[in-house]
């Protein structure tokens, strides 16, 4: 039996036949019509700059979130690395190491001056130099790069030596005015942006990010391994380059202010500490306000004598509290922290005088009161133990001899009298305890009044 396939059509074929053919006419045409438009819109999105800002010193902590901003570029294809500076210098190694990581970078490296009003002052116009497209805001400084002795001294010809070479060097890899660089170190020169454009220390002045990617755009730069590289960075758009909570927290605290500020706070929780001991959270608050002072310390350029006069100042601070009087070791602490203060930091680094005088102040006042603390605590008649129950009044019971019993603050004790015998329901004063009994004296023969 031969079988035909069926040409007969159920009710409504023809009309979903052609109700499909009319749909998918329609998808066709939209996707002809749209696609321009949705691959414009994803070019607009496309994100070609990965922006870092640095708004302080330079130190160990924004030299490794600059390098971490290099490696997350790379990977990740941008196509350059932006750095908003905005610096008085910081220091030396972290300089260096910043400057090493632009040159080996394998993405274009863009170092942008600002906002009006800033600087790249010292180490940041090595940073400023080592960038392969290096710009300024209107209105911003570069120079001022004259190394100095973070110790106090005299900065020697051989540092200075060192320092020329090192800023000639950096400036002929990219290209730039050699002369201005040397200038800088050995006589500390600074100029404006404007001047800057002119010597050919920068390669542009511009008033925003933006207007920055659309002036370089088209521009080529000379990479680590010597290939030349065309920028592509007019149509793109920007992204921040986030450092994460604790390295964001790192950049916080390493600042002058904060650390004297937490060093002085530290100083004096541990103080209050030890003049009134509780549950010990004024210690451990104390600790973690020193360990994150010193941590700032370790990423700034601290002198040698002011570290000494800090330390200086806190042992006189815990001196007041041994040997209280009228705050003389207390006013003693207060100006070696102040002198400490102004002493502490080098160069472009230094705490505010609206940080400095109050926290100085408030630093000697508290002292003095928690010396006053520790005198009453050390007067005060013992509030438990055996030792807080001399001076009570008690009755004798059971006595054999020079020996008895009597009831003390709810608690039976044996007592023993030092000068006779005892008598039953004799009135009695405790005026020492001797291990487990307490010495007695008749009450018409002592001195002591209840407390």
């Amino acid at each position: 039996m031969r079988y035909q396939r069926s040409t007969k059509w159920y009710p409504g074929a023809g009309f979903l036949k052609r109700e499909v053919y009319r749909r998918t006419v329609i998808a066709v045409f939209m996707v002809v019509l749209l696609a321009p438009i949705g691959l414009a819109a994803v070019a607009q999105d496309v994100t070609t700059a990965l922006v870092a800002t640095v708004d302080g010193p330079v130190t160990p902590v924004s030299a490794d979130y600059l390098a971490d901003g290099i490696r997350t570029a790379e990977e990740e294809g941008y196509e350059v690395f932006v750095v908003e500076l905005d610096t008085p210098g910081g220091l030396d190694e972290s300089m260096r190491d910043i400057v090493q990581a632009f040159f080996g970078a394998r993405v274009p490296v863009v170092v942008y001056v600002t906002p009006s009003g800033g600087r790249a002052a010292s180490a940041g116009t090595f940073i400023t130099m080592a960038a392969h497209v290096a710009a300024m805001a209107p209105g911003t400084t570069i120079g001022a790069a004259t190394p100095v002795d973070l110790g106090g001294g005299e900065i020697t010809d051989k540092i200075i030596n060192d320092a020329a070479a090192f800023a000639e060097s950096v400036a002929a890899f990219h290209d730039r005015d050699v002369q201005f660089a040397v200038e800088a170190v050995r006589d500390g020169r600074s100029i404006t942006a404007d001047q800057a454009d002119e010597l050919g220390v920068v390669d542009l002045v511009v008033r925003d990010v933006n207007a920055l990617l659309e002036e370089i755009d088209g521009q080529t730069v000379i990479m680590a391994d010597g290939s030349s590289l065309v920028l592509d960075t007019e149509s793109g758009g920007v992204e921040t380059y986030d450092p994460g909570f604790f390295r964001s927290l790192l950049l916080i605290i390493a600042d002058p202010n904060l650390a004297f500020l937490f060093i002085s706070l530290g100083t004096l929780a541990v103080i209050y500490e030890v003049a009134n001991p509780g549950l010990g959270l004024g210690g451990i608050v104390g600790v973690i306000l020193l360990i994150l002072g010193f941590f700032a310390l370790s990423v700034l350029p601290v002198t040698v004598a002011g570290a000494a006069l800090l330390i200086l100042a806190a042992g006189l601070f815990v001196g007041e509290l041994f040997v209280p009087g009228i705050g003389v070791l207390a006013a003693g602490g207060t100006i070696a922290l102040i002198a400490g203060g102004l002493l502490l930091f080098e160069g472009p680094f230094g705490i505010r005088p609206v940080v400095l005088w109050p926290v100085g102040l408030v630093m000697g006042v508290a002292v003095v009161f928690a010396g006053r603390l520790t005198w009453r605590a050390r007067r005060a008649p013992p509030a438990s133990g055996a030792e807080a129950l001399v001076g009570r009044k008690t009755v004798i019971a059971n006595v054999h001899g020079p020996t008895g019993q009597a009831l003390v603050e709810g608690a039976w004790w044996q007592v023993r009298s030092r000068t006779g015998d005892l008598i039953d329901g004799q009135a009695v004063i405790v005026v020492a305890n001797e291990g487990l009994e307490l010495i007695v004296e008749s009450e018409e023969n002592n001195p002591w009044t209840e407390y």
